[in-house]
């Protein structure tokens, strides 16, 4: 994608992330429709995202594949890698070719060469004046680096996140960290049900449960985390998600 259509899909994506920063926005929304745009604008195969708990340690809270997110639960197991390193030296972790980071990173480059999904990953932080609350990973399965303008890209659309995270005042008092990522993690949680409930009853894969649950979610301005709910507490037939004229109960 280039030229006027990038900028306008570009400008788009700003706007939809300023959309979310009101009293009470859905974060696991907010998380979602960021790896969404990364993967849409920065011609990403796959992109995920690990915030910081109270004690500094990382979690997975959005990813926009299933690949993508057993590459992210790999480097949480292995505590190493682009995203871990990113997050520790608030700065950009540029991996062109995975194959050349064994002596980097043994044991995350040993297991994702196994798992032969991505080639290529660059790690953007989030951060605020001067720390980081989380990184983000874009995941390419050739290797190659990522022009600096997609990197610039990626890391204004990042920064417009964390902003989305993270107030003034709550930065101040020192509570939103645990507080938002409690919420980021039990909301995962419901939508990892829901997924399996829906591949489960319709037969699908993982990407496409969840692709129907996100697209019925967005479709009917409603919350990913309460659709999932609903999914999970049986009041929203699996069925119905992919059928254009099917409601919402109310």
């Amino acid at each position: 994608m280039s030229g006027p259509a990038r900028e306008h899909r570009v400008g788009q994506a700003f706007v939809a992330l300023a959309d979310t920063l009101v009293d009470d926005y859905d974060i696991i929304d907010l998380l979602d429709q960021l790896v969404g745009h990364c993967v849409d604008l920065l011609d990403a195969d796959a992109a995920g995202l690990l915030l910081a708990d109270g004690g500094g340690q990382l979690r997975l809270v959005a990813a926009s594949s299933e690949d993508a997110q057993t590459t992210e639960l790999l480097q949480l197991q292995a505590d190493e890698g682009p995203c871990l390193e990113s997050y520790r030296t608030v700065g950009q972790v540029r991996v062109p070719d995975l194959a050349e980071m064994s002596a980097r990173w043994p044991v995350f480059a040993a297991a994702v060469q196994r798992a032969g999904a991505f080639r290529s990953v660059h790690a953007i932080p989030l951060r605020l004046r001067g720390q980081a609350i989380g990184a983000l990973n874009l995941f390419h399965g050739v290797p190659g680096a990522l022009p600096e303008a997609d990197l610039a890209l990626g890391q204004a659309l990042a920064d417009v996140a964390t902003i989305g995270i993270l107030s003034e005042r709550a930065v101040r008092r020192g509570e939103v960290l645990t507080e938002q990522l409690q919420t980021a993690l039990n909301s995962r949680v419901v939508v990892e049900q829901a997924k399996g409930v829906i591949a489960q009853r319709l037969g699908l894969p993982m990407d496409a449960a969840f692709d129907r649950l996100r697209r019925f979610a967005r479709a009917r301005n409603l919350r990913l985390a309460e659709v999932a709910r609903r999914v999970v507490a049986g009041e929203l037939d699996p069925a119905g998600l992919g059928s254009r004229g099917s409601r919402s109960p109310q």
